[in-house]
């Protein structure tokens, strides 16, 4: 009877955190056991680092961190159908870059435009419409668009371990976002499905938007003008101003993600930091220091001063994707 009893209070005493069968797609070791200590650190009541639900906020980099970046960023991907589609209404793009490469399959001359070629192309395909037909576009474009390696639906190639931690976080009290460098009408069509993530919790880089009437009916267009770029020094500041709230666990993977991580894990709740460090050539990408997507450079030197947790793709992750 003694020993049933000590079993029952051990049981009733156990943190659900602690408890449940979570993470099943990540192999054990220290990676998942630094996950599984943070979260029942901060949810067991009486703990010295016991955190309110209402400050539990978990913010999460999307290219890279919960699905794949390579080889080139999913919304290029949209950016390169988009100008083969409209090609037509504009014959003046077969001699302009970017679209000239574009249209001749150059990915290097596309790169060799910059910054400047990469924003003119952004304007092209994202602007110049209302709001409601541009998320039909993309709705539509994801739908039938396929991974270059994979051949799988961009929605699919999501990374399995990392919607399992987006479930887990949630079971024990967290509300998840979004916090990317990418466009933000770009994304919210689809995170809902893809990672439970309401638009709502979506915050990424903006076009200007402006209030008009078309025939008597409010539409919002979307003007060729930068509003917001949420990546680097930009994203802490996008947290401030659209949650309101210092996050306590943070994920990223590049180097674009850097100052994100330095202010949440140098908030007054020590935040959590995580790293999803590409190192499965096979399975998923290889990559670091010399991508042109996704470099993880700075971060990765300063991970373990900072004490972020760098998890490897290979040796941390059972599975990428749920289609293997």
């Amino acid at each position: 009877m003694k020993i049933i009893l000590r079993a029952l209070l051990i049981l009733l005493l156990t943190p659900l955190a602690a408890m449940a069968e979570d993470l099943p797609s990540w192999n054990e070791g220290k990676s998942r056991q630094a996950i599984v200590d943070f979260v029942t650190t901060v949810t067991t009541e009486g703990s010295d680092g016991f955190v309110a639900p209402e400050d539990r906020i978990a913010v999460f980099d999307n290219d890279g961190t919960l699905w794949s970046e390579q080889p080139f960023y999913f919304q290029l991907g949209f950016m390169l159908d988009r100008v083969k589609a409209l090609a037509p209404q504009h014959p003046e793009w077969s001699e302009k870059e970017p679209f000239k490469s574009i249209l001749a399959g150059d990915l290097k001359g596309i790169a060799k435009s910059g910054e400047k070629g990469i924003v003119e192309l952004g304007m092209a395909t994202h602007a110049g419409m209302t709001t409601d037909a541009f998320t039909k576009i993309v709705t539509d474009w994801y739908a039938t668009a396929r991974h270059p390696k994979f051949h799988k639906p961009y929605d699919e190639v999501t990374f399995l371990p990392m919607r399992e931690l987006l479930d887990y976080l949630r079971a024990n009290g967290f509300k998840t976002y979004i916090v990317s460098g990418g466009g933000v009408e770009f994304m919210r069509p689809i995170t809902e499905k893809a990672y439970g993530i309401p638009p709502e919790q979506v915050i990424g880089s903006t076009i200007v938007t402006q209030y008009a009437l078309v025939d008597d009916v409010p539409v919002l267009n979307r003007l060729p003008k930068i509003d917001f770029i949420d990546d680097g020094a930009g994203k802490p500041a996008g947290i401030n101003k659209f949650i309101g709230r210092r996050p306590i666990f943070v994920a990223g993977n590049s180097d674009g993600d850097y100052e994100m991580l330095r202010w949440v894990t140098s908030g007054p709740q020590k935040g959590f930091g995580m790293i999803v460090h590409h190192t499965d050539a096979v399975r998923e990408f290889a990559y670091d220091r010399e991508s042109a997507f996704g470099k993880l450079d700075k971060a990765l030197d300063e991970a373990e001063a900072r004490k972020w947790l760098l998890v490897d793709m290979k040796a941390d992750w059972k599975k990428i994707y749920a289609f293997e």
